[in-house]
Formats: structure tokens, sequence, C-alpha cells
């Protein structure tokens, strides 16, 4: 019985940093998603992709934890949705 404890204990130790890291990708992904659905109500509403992330934040709720990610937004033209990059820290 206690060896069973120690075996489950060392894998779940083992699988922690994986996990880990499955969760920060998990959570990059949905930064990416909710930025792309704040552009796109930018983009219906105002006639345009906005130009910056900023104004995302600014003017349409979304909240980004930069201290967890980085986001790359890139608009190229007012008519192309942007591209957008989350990489974990």
């Amino acid at each position: 019985m206690l060896a069973a404890v120690a075996v489950a204990g060392a894998l779940v130790a083992a699988a922690g940093p994986a996990v880990a890291g499955a969760l920060r990708e998990q959570g990059a992904a949905s930064v990416r998603d909710a930025v792309l659905r704040a552009a796109a109500q930018c983009c219906a509403i105002e006639g345009s992709y906005p130009h910056t992330l900023r104004h995302l934040e600014q003017h349409y709720g979304l909240t980004v934890n930069h201290d967890d990610y980085v986001v790359i937004y890139e608009a190229y033209a007012s008519n192309v949705t942007p591209s957008v990059v989350v990489t974990p820290r």
C-alpha cells in the first residue's frame, strides 16, 4: 500500500512540469482566441480591424495578463484579420 502511494507520488511529480507546460500553452491559445474575438467585434462595430492591441484593451474590455503572456499583434490593413501570436513567458 505504501509502495503504491510512493509510485503515484513519483508519477505526479514527474508529470508536473509537463502538465504545467500544457496549461500554459492552453492559456496562450485562449488569450489568442480572445484577442481575435475582440478584433472581430471591433471590425463589426467600427468597420475596420484595430491597428493596435491597446485599442482592444481600452475600448473593448480585453484584458491580457502581460506578466504571463507575450502578445504580438500585427495589423496589416484595416480589412485584413490581424496576425496574433501569443507566447507564454
